[in-house]
């Protein structure tokens, strides 16, 4: 006989069994958390103040890209009242504002 018979090799111990495997998966979850979920966390929370903050005289685009003047903040309903031509206003859900182009200061 040429070949001599091959035998199974006991597998290595790896490092720490269970927890070898385990660490993998906790290192995908915390790159994805800091590449992806905190970032739209932090963007949530700029526009959640920058809706708190609107008033009267602010340009705004919607999210629809309608551009207009605020002339009225409900906060009760959480709509605001957008002049979009000359007596043309549409009311607008708060949250669907996209940006505000120019801030008018405080008439206090």
């Amino acid at each position: 006989m040429f070949a001599s018979p091959a035998y199974a090799q006991a597998a290595g111990g790896g490092f720490g069994g269970g927890i070898g495997g385990l660490l993998p998966i906790v290192l995908i979850f915390a790159i994805m958390y800091f590449l992806m979920i905190r970032p739209q966390q932090k963007k949530m929370k700029e526009h959640k103040a920058m809706v708190a903050s609107l008033r009267r005289g602010d340009q705004v685009v919607t999210q629809g890209g309608i551009l207009g003047k605020v002339t009225k903040v409900k906060e009760d309903s959480n709509e605001v009242e957008v002049e979009i031509a000359d007596g043309v206003k549409i009311r607008v859900i708060q949250h669907t504002i996209a940006t505000v182009l120019s801030k008018t200061e405080p008439t206090e």
